[in-house]
């Protein structure tokens, strides 16, 4: 299993245009290769000490951090799926995104414990 991850700050008047976007990507995704997607909203984020959300996305008064994650088989999958998914003319069907791409914070991950109830 491979694990890209992501943190972003959105304007709360923005959530219904990140939702959309957020459904508009899944079908390229699972296309490609994914096997799940999940986009978390802000409910109870707090101010660290040295570091948090917030600081970390440079959030500004109004905007909301998004937790999301998208599940690849693995590392290959995803980097092969991030190739084509640029390359893909229904990607320009997304318009401009609902929030500042710039301060996004993104990575790619293996798990190193996983445990299911």
């Amino acid at each position: 299993m491979y694990v890209n991850g992501f943190v972003l700050a959105v304007p709360g008047g923005n959530k219904a245009a990140y939702i959309d976007v957020a459904k508009k990507f899944w079908p390229l995704a699972k296309e490609f290769g994914a096997v799940s997607q999940v986009e978390c909203w802000e409910a109870d984020v707090q101010d660290g000490h040295t570091t948090d959300f917030r600081r970390a996305t440079k959030a500004e008064d109004g905007e909301k951090i998004v937790f999301s994650w998208v599940i690849w088989p693995d590392q290959a999958t995803a980097k092969a799926a991030e190739k084509k998914m640029m390359e893909d003319p229904r990607m320009a069907e997304f318009g401009d995104m609902p929030f500042d791409g710039k301060r996004m914070i993104f990575g790619g991950f293996e798990p190193i414990v996983e445990e299911h109830a």
